[in-house]
């Protein structure tokens, strides 16, 4: 049996940007990736603090050092520039490995998104 679990988390990041046009997905500052081991393509839900909305979609590789956080084509309606997001990614394993598993928890820079 497997289950799922928090892989990675990044907590508290501002949404920079909303671009309604754009085909889909979280544009994310590729230094939070890396920091949060989150890879380009992977499943992301995105839990906004502001107004409740929770959705998923996927990671997209932003500017590195950037602090960009931008909700691209129809997720950019359940967001506004300057809300605060807890953006997490799942994995599934199983029980023993659950228990052994440790996630990667990250906790930028609330002002600007970034790791300093």
């Amino acid at each position: 049996m497997l289950i799922t679990v928090v892989k990675s988390k990044i907590h508290r990041v501002k949404v920079t940007g909303a671009d309604l046009n754009y085909i889909g997905s979280i544009t994310i500052d590729e230094d939070l990736m890396d920091g949060a081991n989150i890879v380009e393509g992977e499943k992301v839900q995105i839990v906004n603090n502001n107004n409740g909305n929770r959705l998923e979609t996927y990671a997209i590789p932003g500017p590195r050092g950037s602090g960009e956080i931008t909700l691209n084509g129809a997720a950019a309606r359940k967001v506004s520039p300057g809300d605060v997001l807890i953006l997490i990614c799942y994995a599934q394993m199983t029980m023993e490995e659950a228990k052994a598993f440790k996630p990667t928890l990250l906790f930028p820079n609330e002002e600007d998104n970034t790791l300093s």
